[in-house]
Parts: structure tokens; sequence; C-alpha cells
């Protein structure tokens, strides 16, 4: 089955009476399990595909289903319930809120769900374990390394065990050697069956992926899936 089902999506911004067409009707699948990079330049349409599929803005035109949901004619609460029911986002700049803890920041999904206190911090607990954060869960982000903040935005990423996680620039604030295991940690996810759609611009860390989509000026170049010995250890 597939988690993501695009069909002929089109974004245009207007600038004035200019019209700026941003995606140019891009159709485009991806099965459960799967582990995507979506690579381009400044300019690509990269972000603004992401956001597309991510639930964060609506396209001009086209139809978008998610894990078997069609959502081009959802309201905006419906949107927003879907996005906390079925997605995790991983972002570069961690976007943790300072004042939170760990646990706290974990936590932030599942208070929107309607999670009892004490469900949201057993849950929280267990992903900080998981990652390797539980003797972290009491810090503040200033107390952490930018690779444990980044540990903790995954931890908070699948705190709702979400259907499909979205990786924007994870490594761009990282310096390489924790960029590599924040990307092992990744593929780790991928490999245990979480759908991962990764975003980026380098094309090192996009080789990580099962599979590549290439995009410039809005419209898709190349598609490739490699075999599991042409995937980048």
């Amino acid at each position: 089955m597939n988690m993501i089902d695009l069909h002929e999506i089109s974004k245009i911004y207007y600038r004035g009476a200019e019209e700026l067409q941003i995606l140019k009707k891009i159709s485009l699948t991806v099965k459960k399990g799967e582990f995507v990079a979506i690579i381009g330049p400044s300019g690509s349409g990269k972000s603004t595909l992401m956001n597309m599929i991510g639930l964060l803005d609506a396209p001009t035109s086209g139809n978008y289903t998610l894990d078997g949901v069609a959502t081009e004619k959802m309201s905006d609460n419906q949107l927003a319930t879907l996005r906390n029911q079925k997605l995790g986002f991983i972002f570069q700049q961690f976007n943790l809120l300072p004042r939170l803890t760990a646990i706290e920041n974990v936590e932030l999904p599942m208070i929107y769900a309607g999670f009892s206190s004490k469900q949201r911090r057993e849950q929280a607990m267990n992903m900080l374990a998981l990652l390797g954060m539980g003797e972290r869960g009491h810090h503040k982000p200033s107390e952490l390394s930018g690779g444990q903040q980044q540990r903790v935005a995954i931890a908070r990423a699948l705190a709702m065990s979400p259907s499909l996680i979205l990786a924007d620039e994870p490594t761009g604030a990282l310096d390489s050697k924790t960029g590599e295991e924040v990307l092992e940690l990744i593929m780790k996810l991928n490999a245990q069956g979480n759908t991962i759609v990764l975003i980026t611009h380098d094309q090192h860390i996009a080789e990580h992926a099962n599979r590549v989509i290439s995009l410039r000026d809005g419209e898709i170049l190349s598609d490739v899936r490699k075999t599991l010995q042409e995937v980048e250890l």
C-alpha cells in the first residue's frame, strides 16, 4: 500500500501580477517502509514539496492521499489532526522549545492528542531512552549538544508512532561526525519499518536513502531506486 500518493500537484504563488509556479504537476507515490531522499538545489521546489507532503501547505491543484486518506477536501482542523496522528517532523534547527526540558519537548505532540500526563511522561521517557538520551531527559536544550538536541527532536517525531517521518535537512546544523550518527539513526529507524522522506541539497546525504528523487524547477528530473548493496552504509 502507498504511504504517499501525489497526483499532478501544482503550487502557484502570486507576487502582485507576477505568477510563480513552484511545483509543476508532480505525480509521485511512496510505498510504506521506503526511505526516500528528495534532492535539489535552492529554488528547485523541494521544500515546497515537503510542505505539501507534511500537510503544512495546500496545493493550488492536484490531489494528495496520505496513508489511504484523501486530504483535498479536509478543513484546517481536520488536517491538523491528521498531521498530528500520521506525521513526525525532524527539522534542521531542531525546533525545541528552550524553556522546556527534553522530556517536556517530546511530550508536546501527545498533549495535543489528549494523552494523560502519565501516558505522556512514560512515552517520552521511553523514546528518549531508545535514542540514548534517557539520562538527559531533565536537561533543557541549551544544556545539550547539537547532536543531543537532534536526538530529542527525533524522539518527539516518534512520540505518536507516526506513519511517516519527514526529515528536512536533518544534519544541516551538525558537524560532519554528528551528522553521520544522525543519518545512521535515521537508517536504523527505516530498517525497523518506518517510512522516511528526507529533504536535502547534499548528494552524499541523499546516497544513504534507498531511493533518490531529483527536483529542478518544480519538476522531477529523475527517480532512482537502489538495491540494498548500493545503499551507502
